[in-house]
């Protein structure tokens, strides 16, 4: 029952998103290229970070990173240090600068053999015990996610970072994802489950 109703609002979250997409602006890529300057300091050449703990921006869908940036904006999802690097972004820059990475070729590191068989069941078809969705519902088999929804490519990403967003949505720290969806996922999903997803995630592509 709880799985039917999560489906349902993944649903519902898309047909908001594309109507939200829909009237918004347009960004520029190449005018993004020449606002992200100080966004490689954290996030490296063309959004391939080169430190685990940020994320790799490299191929992320527009329509979600114009919501994190404006939801780090509103104060929607909080970060002193993006807080800080958005306050002046207009919402044109905030749209260029989602174009220009969302042009950009995420590279793969691959992922620890260690726990992969567990990660891949988990992202594959959920734990069906404590009737948790699997992941692919709204990122795809492939990690790639879903553009017009909005919901967020998570192939490649650095299993650090990925691992500490599961744990803030699970402790009810980061709450700005779509009606309750992330932490309905992984609210009872333990620490070993968490890392195994984490670093099967990393290897997607």
């Amino acid at each position: 029952m709880k799985r039917s109703a999560l489906l349902l609002s993944c649903l519902l979250s898309i047909m908001t998103a594309l109507v939200a997409q829909s009237v918004s602006a347009q960004g520029d890529a190449g005018a993004g290229a020449g606002k992200v300057a100080l966004c490689e300091t954290c996030h490296g050449p063309a959004g391939n970070s080169l430190i685990p703990a940020n994320p790799k921006l490299a191929g992320q869908n527009a329509t979600y990173l114009i919501k994190q940036l404006s939801d780090y904006k509103s104060g929607a999802r909080q970060d002193p240090t993006m807080s800080a690097m958005v306050a002046a972004l207009s919402e044109q820059d905030i749209q260029d600068i989602a174009a220009y990475y969302s042009t950009q070729v995420i590279e793969v590191t691959g992922a620890n053999p260690e726990n992969l068989d567990l990660g891949q069941q988990l992202y594959r078809a959920g734990n069906a015990e404590i009737n948790s969705a699997a992941c692919t519902a709204c990122h795809a088999p492939n990690g790639a996610g879903n553009a017009p929804a909005g919901f967020p490519a998570l192939g490649g990403q650095h299993t650090e970072y990925t691992l500490a967003q599961l744990r803030a949505f699970r402790a009810g720290q980061r709450d700005n994802d779509l009606n309750s969806m992330m932490r309905t996922v992984v609210e009872r999903l333990t620490d070993a489950e968490l890392e195994a997803l984490a670093n099967y995630i990393s290897g997607l592509h």
